[in-house]
């Protein structure tokens, strides 16, 4: 019995930027986002590469997007990668005589070889343009790097690296003092993970405020951690630096606070507003809204559908701006607060998180009938037809169809 032997595919960066985005050149982008990628090799020199190896040969001095280099780590075919102005940026070679191929492509894309290549262009390549992890749908992108449109760049990038589904505070309220606050990150050398670390600071600063009733400094500490969750993401996704303490940080974190501030929140009215007596009663319907909500999610995306429940119809991207996560229950607990109710402000934590629980069981209810009837359910992003839906709010709001680079205007057509 013979086994497949993995083949890797052999990477060569010809140059390098003439600045730098988010503090990393392009060669450096382009080597830590090739780390992410099994059975590939970056050499220093090209003769490094074994004869009749698969390699890819990307100019440094352009912004690569993920799906692009996935595409051409994966294809098995030879082509040249032209930008939109026709320009050679990448080859990707399996076979034929890759020296004078190489050759050409540093002779600046002419020659025998090279013109011996299939032609391709972010189109041919036929990218899909949902990312799931982001929930959101935009377009590949492959830019070149300058002085003259770095400041461009970096808002591309930061704005790309947010997600197209969340809550309203995140999608409205935070991007400018986010983006401002991640420069200046990457301007002192500050990591993603020590963002992380500070926003576990104030969680817990947090926590132990409402616990004893000071709900006035505890909201401050708890809207300084919701911001500083919102930056250490975005830092990581523009710097292209992520870590598994990181990422078990920053979920667990997400996952195990929000329940344990409203319970020490209850804990803080105790002996004014609320009974001892009454806790856990409190604590019990906390903890049904709270992880029924998590379950119905879990379930849908798990057992229904390969996507967040979010991302299935436009009404459940709407739903998702106002459900009841984090942000929106901060901003019940602060209009509880700031009436001099802080009572009122639990129980409509409590009451939302109910709601938003049953709301979540009916979809995904729905969701299972439409996957009996239906078969694979799709993300309504995947049926948004370019041309056509511009004008819909949703797509407006949660998937717009076009972006604007160095001040033209781009289309996802």
């Amino acid at each position: 019995m013979t086994r497949d032997i993995p083949v890797v595919t052999y990477i060569y960066l010809l140059g390098d930027s003439e600045t730098n985005v988010w503090g990393l050149s392009g060669r450096e982008r382009l080597r830590r986002m090739l780390g992410a990628f099994n059975q590939t090799r970056t050499v220093d020199n090209p003769e490094q590469i074994p004869a009749h190896a698969p390699a890819i040969f990307l100019r440094a001095d352009h912004l690569f997007d993920a799906r692009v280099l996935a595409a051409l780590i994966n294809t098995r075919v030879n082509l040249v990668l032209s930008s939109d102005i026709g320009q050679p940026v990448a080859i990707r070679i399996t076979d034929g005589n890759m020296r004078h191929v190489l050759a050409n492509f540093m002779d600046g894309g002419e020659g025998e070889a090279l013109s011996a290549l299939p032609r391709y262009t972010l189109k041919d390549l036929n990218l899909l343009g949902l990312q799931q992890n982001l929930k959101k749908r935009d377009l590949p992108y492959l830019l070149f790097i300058s002085s003259d449109n770095r400041r461009q760049l970096e808002l591309e990038l930061f704005a790309r690296s947010y997600k197209g589904v969340t809550d309203l505070v995140t999608k409205w309220l935070w991007p400018i003092p986010a983006f401002w606050a991640v420069r200046i990150c990457v301007r002192f050398g500050i990591r993603p993970n020590q963002v992380t670390l500070l926003s576990l600071v104030f969680a817990l600063l947090a926590g132990v405020a409402f616990w004893h009733g000071h709900y006035g400094m505890g909201l401050v500490m708890g809207w300084l951690m919701t911001f500083m969750d919102t930056v250490d993401g975005k830092l990581a996704r523009v710097t292209v630096t992520s870590s598994r303490f990181g990422d078990v940080l920053d979920h667990g974190l997400d996952i195990i606070h929000p329940p344990l501030w409203y319970m020490a929140w209850g804990v803080g009215l105790t002996g004014a507003l609320t009974q001892v007596s009454d806790l856990p009663i409190i604590f019990s319907l906390i903890l049904i809204g709270y992880v029924g909500g998590r379950l119905c999610e879990g379930i849908f995306q798990f057992w229904i559908a390969s996507f967040d429940i979010f991302i299935w119809r436009p009404l459940d991207s709407f739903n998702r701006l106002v459900t009841a996560r984090r942000n929106p229950n901060l901003i019940l607990l602060t209009f509880g607060w700031f009436i001099g109710r802080p009572d009122v402000g639990l129980w409509s934590v409590i009451i939302w998180h109910l709601f938003s629980t049953v709301f979540l069981a009916v979809r995904v209810m729905m969701g299972w009938q439409a996957w009996r009837s239906h078969g694979s359910l799709r993300s309504w992003f995947e049926d948004i037809v370019p041309g056509q839906d511009e004008g819909r709010l949703a797509v407006r709001i949660f998937a717009p169809l076009a972006v604007r680079r160095n001040d033209r205007k781009f289309t996802d057509k």
